[in-house]
């Protein structure tokens, strides 16, 4: 069975955050629920995509621009299907998303401790970027 790639749907929030549990993305900063609601929020600038086969949600991406540049968040493929495209498939579908969008360039963040992830990327043609990220709360993220 091949992976079929949708826009995410309101009956798909329990699966894709229990995907996005067990892909180890959800840190004790991100509330998922809170990002989901933020992303369906704003759809003229955001979306998120689910990776389904046989009925089932394995992957997840979601996607976004800032009017400059597009970004990736939460891309995520079940552990028990990793190795099989489904990771490549969805980054493809969120670059074709920004390319709708008429974005010039997609960024994203990875934990510096996460060199797997960093691979993947790199050998999907990401680089890394000579910039420092620089963050500050503006809401209490406990």
């Amino acid at each position: 069975m091949s992976l079929t790639i949708r826009p995410y749907a309101d009956g798909d929030r329990s699966a894709v955050v229990a995907l996005w549990r067990a892909a180890n993305l959800v840190v004790p900063w991100n509330d998922p629920e809170s990002d989901i609601a933020l992303c369906r929020s704003k759809p003229a600038t955001a979306a998120l995509l689910v990776g389904e086969l046989e009925g089932r949600v394995v992957a997840s991406v979601m996607v976004g621009q800032d009017g400059h540049r597009g970004w990736l968040y939460y891309l995520a493929t079940d552990p028990d299907c990793r190795g099989r495209g489904f990771g490549r498939a969805m980054v493809a579908a969120a670059e074709g998303w920004l390319v709708a969008q008429g974005m010039p360039k997609v960024q994203l963040l990875v934990r510096e401790t996460n060199t797997a992830v960093q691979g993947f990327y790199e050998r999907l043609g990401y680089a890394r970027s000579p910039v420092t990220m620089m963050q500050k709360w503006l809401r209490n993220s406990a």
